[in-house]
């Protein structure tokens, strides 16, 4: 009997799986597209900057927001219109490419519209995980996420390259659209269990005090805000000492173009090393400490890329792949461990929360970085970056309430003081 639930569980949740893991592909193809054809078009790095903000603020500040209108509708629904305006939009784009009408403003469309849908598919999809997945396969569920999330890393750029090559725009974003088809139809035929919703009082509540719930359950959570603050700063970190790979090939090491290739591969290889590592294994019992141990290893890589020497290219290449073998073990149990702990009702509200936090980090420290990279050099982000991401992890390891944070408490209950809700089936 056991045997036939997990195997039910399975068909379930990986069908709904494949089919969004084949629609980021094909949403990762159209990014690039849409990138290379801003710059082909424009050449001009503030036009780029501009859909980079555009890309960024909706997750930025509609996430909470959007997490709270996901606990209150229903998830599955959610993800089909989410999935579906995206290839609506996608449709319209093909149109004006087909009529020769193209302008910058329509791609900032097309890039807005993603980012509003993906700000409401994230946490659905997410929250809706933990009502498929048993909790003991959540980790490493989270790891296939990581793992799938380094081979996009990897497989798209030069995929990308050689799809405008040999075919048009049109039937790239034609590939995306048929991608979104094949993660909405499952939708249809798969039941995604719900969480039940307290209706004491229907009706009554704004989305804001949803908002405001969602922060005061972080708040009241022994430990999620010094786990919510390591997330972030290790984002502040990671985020620039990953995006700005290329200046430290060429400043550091005197690197073109191949060495780039191979810096840019080691770490999506490491991605995808690291994945596959955490979804066979699933970390240790204690969520925080794979997580933790991580950040570790993943600072000690990043100092060892900062401290080699110029003509240690070979060496820095090893390390950056270290530092992306090490992201899913740093990122992956966190998001496990939401799912495993955080009331259904909730998480949308959560994940969102957290993605905020990240999100706009993210612009600041690049805006640190970048000139650093140009007035002292590269060397001293990875340097310093590591040195912190290490002092970071050893706080984090010492401190038992973010260490054991997600381990059973004696009453489970939320933050009004109510049983948690079960989840209807």
């Amino acid at each position: 009997m056991k045997e036939n639930l997990l195997s039910k569980w399975q068909i379930r949740f990986f069908t709904i799986w494949t089919g969004q893991a084949l629609s980021l592909v094909g949403s990762e193809l159209v990014q690039f597209a849409l990138v290379w054809w801003l710059i082909e078009t424009t050449g001009s790095a503030t036009v780029l900057s501009v859909a980079t903000m555009i890309a960024l603020l909706p997750r930025a500040i509609l996430s909470p927001f959007a997490g709270a209108l996901v606990d209150r509708w229903n998830r599955r629904v959610v993800m089909v219109v989410a999935d579906g305006v995206i290839a609506l939009s996608l449709v319209w784009l093909v149109f004006c490419f087909s009529t020769v009408q193209v302008q910058i403003w329509h791609i900032y469309v097309i890039i807005l519209v993603r980012a509003i849908g993906g700000a409401f598919h994230m946490p659905a999809m997410l929250a809706s995980t933990s009502l498929m997945v048993p909790k003991k396969y959540l980790p490493r569920v989270a790891g296939m996420n990581q793992m799938m999330n380094g081979i996009v890393m990897v497989v798209v750029p030069p995929l990308g390259a050689l799809l405008l090559n040999i075919m048009s725009f049109r039937d790239i974003i034609a590939l995306d659209i048929a991608g979104a088809m094949l993660a909405i139809v499952p939708l249809f035929f798969i039941h995604i269990p719900q969480p039940q919703r307290d209706t004491t009082f229907p009706g009554t509540k704004s989305v804001w005090s949803d908002v405001c719930e969602g922060l005061r359950y972080i708040q009241n959570w022994h430990g999620a805000i010094g786990m919510l603050t390591i997330s972030t700063l290790i984002n502040f970190i990671m985020r620039p000492a990953f995006q700005l790979i290329a200046i430290l090939v060429i400043s550091r090491f005197g690197g073109g173009e191949t060495e780039f290739g191979w810096m840019a591969a080691a770490l999506g290889a490491g991605f995808v090393a690291g994945g596959l590592v955490l979804s066979v294994w699933g970390g240790f019992r204690r969520q925080m400490q794979t997580s933790l141990m991580g950040i570790v290893g993943a600072g000690l890589a990043i100092l060892i890329v900062g401290l080699a020497p110029q003509t240690a290219f070979t060496l820095a290449l090893g390390a950056i792949f270290v530092a992306g073998f090490m992201m899913p073990m740093c990122m992956g149990p966190i998001q496990a461990l939401v799912q495993g702990t955080v009331d259904p009702c909730m998480q949308g509200r959560v994940f969102t929360i957290m993605s905020s936090a990240s999100t706009l980090i993210s612009p600041l420290g690049l805006g640190i970085a970048g000139p650093l990279f140009d007035d002292l050099g590269p060397q001293v982000w990875y340097t310093w970056g590591g040195i912190a991401a290490v002092l970071i992890g050893l706080t984090g390891l010492a401190t038992p309430t973010i260490l054991n944070l997600g381990a059973p408490q004696p009453v489970e209950r939320g933050i009004s003081g109510q049983k948690a809700p079960e989840v209807s089936l």
